[in-house]
């Protein structure tokens, strides 16, 4: 019998081609090869896999439906035990056939064919899979070509995830543009440090200057990466939306509101008292809302889990005051919630310092145990004295040498300027 010519590279199974990577239905994966008939003898596929020696399996078909599937090694393997040659070589080749190989349609696709293969078990890696147009027979095809289809499949589909998230980086970037030249114009000395764990970010601030003084935020939302980014997005808008010459001067308030119209647009009640509904959403943010009239030097601070740090001039150490304990927007966090307001009035020369938790959070050191404040505020009194970018340097490297290789388990941002 004579076989259709085959690339060589198209059937060891230890090879692969290259030719299918793009593949996206299991008809790219196709190999012809000629099938023999239940009518062949034992003697014939012997020969057929002699002369095909890359040959790894071969179908057969009756009226050109396929019934089974010879593999090369499993034949050769049975011929040589004692006697079976002379048995069995004038007999059928459905002797040694697979009965149940794996049959695909053509128009299958690539990712559906993987489960399949998957569900058939290991035979399919070794034997192949018969591939047919409407229960016709048309071709093989290898397990090892829809392995690579898969990961090309995977890694444009990673690509092309990977670039909207770069993009969408760029657009949370632009987003707080208007915030850093504010910063750079009106606060002569400050740092910030905005650092993601996943290219975009959880973490996202806030600064706008009303002539006789500014508003700073910092806010932490729930997660990171996208869906902490895309909280950004949702606190963001809100935070615009409230935020005005009037409201900007009574955090507390500011905070609430917030609270409020995240719950509501997001249907976030208590979920407790709402045990018929599926699906619920428990997202909300930490924040630090800071209020500075600059006339009467009155610095007024509301917290959401978030603390206010100040090192006073001529001062030796840190004074850290607590935000409330009730985040911004969750289930748990009551409607008519409310935010204290925290006021103070500030020498000339104070510092004041904003952090989410994500560098107190970060494991490092010999135990494998959180950064924490208290080596923030040990940086912080240790180079007081110094320019606030030169601060921020100092801070960054502290953290760095504390995390070692430990991997960054949170966005990172802090907010920290001299009044």
């Amino acid at each position: 019998m004579n076989i259709m010519p085959i690339h060589k590279a198209a059937l060891v199974s230890t090879s692969y081609s290259g030719r299918h990577d793009t593949a996206q239905s299991t008809r790219e994966l196709l190999i012809e090869v000629e099938p023999v008939t239940s009518a062949a003898t034992n003697e014939t596929v012997f020969q057929i896999f002699k002369a095909q020696e890359q040959l790894i399996s071969l179908p057969v078909v009756e009226d050109g439906r396929p019934i089974g599937l010879i593999n090369r090694h499993i034949f050769m393997e049975s011929l040589a035990r004692p006697f079976h040659r002379e048995i069995y070589l004038r007999k059928s080749c459905i002797a040694f056939m697979d009965k149940q190989p794996l049959i695909v349609e053509a128009d299958l696709s690539i990712e559906d064919l993987s489960f399949r293969v998957l569900s058939d078990g290991k035979k399919v890696l070794t034997d192949g899979f018969i591939i047919v147009k409407d229960g016709t027979y048309l071709g093989l095809g290898l397990a090892q070509d829809m392995l690579s289809a898969i990961a090309h499949l995977q890694a444009e589909k990673n690509r092309l995830v990977m670039e909207s998230i770069d993009y969408g980086s760029i657009i949370q970037r632009s987003l707080s543009r208007a915030s850093r030249e504010a910063m750079r114009e009106h606060l002569i000395d400050h740092f910030l440090i905005w650092e993601p764990r996943d290219v975009v970010s959880g973490d996202f601030y806030y600064f706008q200057h009303f002539g006789d003084g500014f508003i700073a935020v910092l806010f932490d939302c729930t997660g990171h990466g996208v869906p902490g980014a895309f909280m950004t997005l949702i606190m963001s808008a809100f935070l615009h939306g409230t935020i005005n010459a009037q409201s900007c001067r009574n955090p507390g308030a500011l905070i609430a509101e917030i609270n409020r119209k995240v719950k509501v647009a997001m249907g976030q009640l208590d979920h407790g008292q709402d045990t018929g509904a599926e699906g619920h959403s428990d997202d909300g943010m930490d924040a630090a809302f800071c209020w500075f009239d600059a006339t009467t030097r009155r610095l007024t601070y509301a917290g959401a889990h978030m603390p206010l740090m100040l090192m006073l001039p001529q001062t030796q150490g840190i004074t850290v005051i607590d935000g409330d304990r009730h985040g911004v927007g969750y289930a748990s966090t009551p409607m008519t919630q409310t935010w204290q307001n925290h006021e103070m009035v500030l020498p000339e020369g104070t510092a004041v310092y904003l952090f989410t938790d994500g560098i107190f959070d970060q494991l490092g050191g010999d135990k494998r145990i959180a950064f924490g404040k208290r080596r923030v505020r040990a940086c912080l009194t240790e180079h007081a004295g110094r320019p606030m970018p030169e601060q921020r340097q100092a801070l960054l490297a502290a953290l760095a040498e504390y995390q070692g290789n430990e991997p960054r388990k949170d966005d990172i941002s802090a907010l920290g300027f001299r009044v």
